[in-house]
């Protein structure tokens, strides 16, 4: 370097050869390199005639390299230090560079890395070229004999400073979009493993951290209050995620969830129901006035006790979402726990089919809940097979039977109404009623069906004594119980359910009139009440009145040898302890009946 002749063209042709020789290093070693051996010049350069008072050794040196000679270019040495210094930060700028291709990102999700790429060899090809002319220019310090020497000039300063604010402008875009990827990871860590804390994992997937004015709000739509994510400290939180469109039926859903949790009882299976919290972040890909608008407008038909991410547009928590909770445009409602872990990823199908008595709403109690009826729809599936499709279907489906056949006449009437009239009204909610009546088609299946109830119950307090799973066969004892006290109801009995989801065991006149009288309460389903809801309200309301109490009685066969245990009364209304009227003995004289 220190021989090329002076001038651009000559500077160009030693760059381009330097270029050749290092042509097997990388690009950031070519200009290391490169940088090396400039320094040592430079470093004889710099140091020596700094010294104001010289030893007699440093005087020897500094003669024998002629920089004394310095001292009569100061001006020029000036502008020559800054140009050195602007290459310096170039080199900086190429370990940088090197320094995050090195990091193993994906040029996907760091596309400027990949400008950088195209960028370096032309950024390296300067650097190089500004060594071999300042290399130059140490010579031209200190060598006084030559008489034309060439001065770096403004221009030359003038593009590296081009190529080095554009190559760090993109240096920096790298560090940004490398910055949002690391806080991806960052907060994906806290939702998935590290969260322990639903306060942490709700401010990992919608509070941005880059700047206040960026940063989400979050709403109680009731008051209209901003409020603090710490509200949700030690809270159960619904967390529903959807769009701006199409959503009335969640909505629906939501409220009215909201309103059954604040009914009785208040704890289940050591949930409190008052810590639970309904949050709603509406995801959109770009706000404008009328999306604004929009949302304004769900907000106010929908005024009850849940929250609000107002205007959410947190780009690495919209991400976040769609990983995590599998989010792909259609609405969802994660579960997730004051720990922050999901406890369900979508309690949708949950709270649709079971409404409240999903309660606490984890993936674990649709199994629980599919899995107490099962007994009920197995046995039903066995007579008609098209049962198993409207369940699967979630319709709403009224099964019903009985002794009396002007009350059967009656009540099938009065539901073929009801299908007539659900669907020429206008709500917000399609719902599709059909109706079984049990042995229409074939009388035999009758009896059939209640032997085979009745030898479940004496199964299930078998498997009971047995230990088998506690919680699921309590409950189906419960319900065979009530069921085989329906089924002693002088006029009829019925049975409503949506998909799997058993909702009402009616007693038979109760049901018809319900039925008969939808003119009078379908008024609440205007007012965002469910169907079965509003159905079970009046059937409620209207029970005492046309069932009043009487002595109930239990006809048991088949029954375990703990007859005279405790056997509660099937009358839900009741409960008290059954008095033991009379006791059956059966001897077989050691044979098998």
């Amino acid at each position: 370097m220190v021989c090329t002749a002076r001038g651009d063209h000559y500077a160009h042709h030693t760059t381009m050869l330097i270029l050749e020789q290092l042509k097997a290093y990388s690009w950031d070693a070519k200009a290391l390199i490169v940088q090396a051996a400039f320094a040592l010049e430079y470093g004889k350069f710099l140091y020596l005639p700094l010294t104001t008072q010289y030893q007699m050794s440093e005087k020897s040196l500094a003669d024998l390299n002629g920089l004394l000679m310095i001292q009569h270019n100061t001006q020029h040495l000036t502008f020559f230090n800054s140009v050195v210094k602007k290459v310096m930060q170039v080199i900086e700028c190429i370990t940088e560079w090197k320094r995050l291709t090195s990091a193993g990102y994906d040029i996907k999700d760091v596309p400027t890395l990949a400008e950088t790429l195209h960028e370096i060899p032309v950024v390296v090809y300067w650097a190089i070229f500004t060594f071999v002319t300042c290399t130059g220019q140490i010579d031209d310090f200190t060598t006084d004999h030559k008489i034309h020497k060439h001065e770096l000039s403004k221009n030359f300063e003038n593009k590296l400073d081009l190529i080095l604010r554009n190559f760090k402008e993109h240096l920096e875009m790298c560090g940004r979009e490398i910055g949002r990827i690391e806080d991806y990871t960052r907060r994906k860590n806290i939702v998935i493993h590290t969260g322990k804390d639903i306060v942490k994992v709700l401010k990992a997937l919608i509070i941005s951290g880059e700047n206040r004015e960026s940063r989400q709000s979050v709403f109680n739509v009731l008051t209209g209050e901003q409020i603090k994510i710490e509200e949700f400290k030690k809270k159960h939180v619904l967390l529903f995620i959807s769009g701006l469109d199409s959503i009335e039926e969640e909505t629906l859903l939501l409220k009215s969830i909201y309103e059954k949790l604040k009914e009785k009882p208040r704890e289940v299976e050591g949930y409190r129901k008052e810590d639970f919290k309904i949050l709603w972040i509406p995801i959109v890909d770009e706000w404008n006035e009328e999306r604004r608008k929009t949302l304004e407008t769900k907000l106010q038909r929908t005024k009850f006790g849940w929250y609000v991410v107002k205007h959410f547009s947190f780009e690495t928590g919209f991400k976040l979402i769609k990983e995590v909770f599998n989010y792909k445009e259609r609405s969802i409602i994660p579960l997730i726990s004051p720990e922050g872990r999901v406890e369900n990823i979508d309690t949708k199908q949950i709270i649709s089919v079971w409404g409240i008595d999903g309660f606490p709403f984890r993936t674990s109690d649709h199994t629980r809940l599919t899995q107490q009826w099962n007994w009920f729809w197995s046995e039903m599936t066995k007579l008609n097979p098209r049962i198993g499709d409207l369940i699967e279907e979630d319709r709403y489906l009224f099964i019903y039977g009985g002794t009396d056949a002007m009350w059967i006449q009656e009540f099938t009437t009065a539901v073929e109404k009801l299908k007539r009239v659900v669907d020429s009204i206008s709500l917000q909610i399609d719902i599709t009623i059909e109706s079984y009546q049990l042995g229409r088609e074939d009388p035999k299946v009758v009896p059939r069906f209640w032997i085979a109830i009745d030898s479940l119950l004496a199964n299930r307090k078998q498997q009971m004594m047995k230990g088998g799973d506690q919680g699921v066969q309590d409950f189906a004892t419960r319900e065979i119980k009530r069921l085989l006290f329906l089924k002693q109801d002088p006029k009829g009995w019925v049975i409503l359910s949506k998909g799997y989801n058993v909702k009402l065991l009616g007693q038979g006149e109760a049901m018809c009139r319900s039925v008969r009288d939808f003119g009078i309460w379908h008024g609440k389903l205007h007012e965002e009440v469910s169907f079965d809801v509003a159905f079970k309200e009046y059937y409620e309301s209207i029970k005492v009145k046309d069932c009043p109490k009487k002595c109930e009685h239990s006809e048991i066969s088949n029954y375990p040898t703990d007859i005279l245990a405790h056997i509660p009364c099937p009358n839900m209304d009741c409960g008290r302890s059954m008095e033991v009227t009379s006791v059956n003995y059966r001897c077989c004289h050691g044979l098998e009946p």
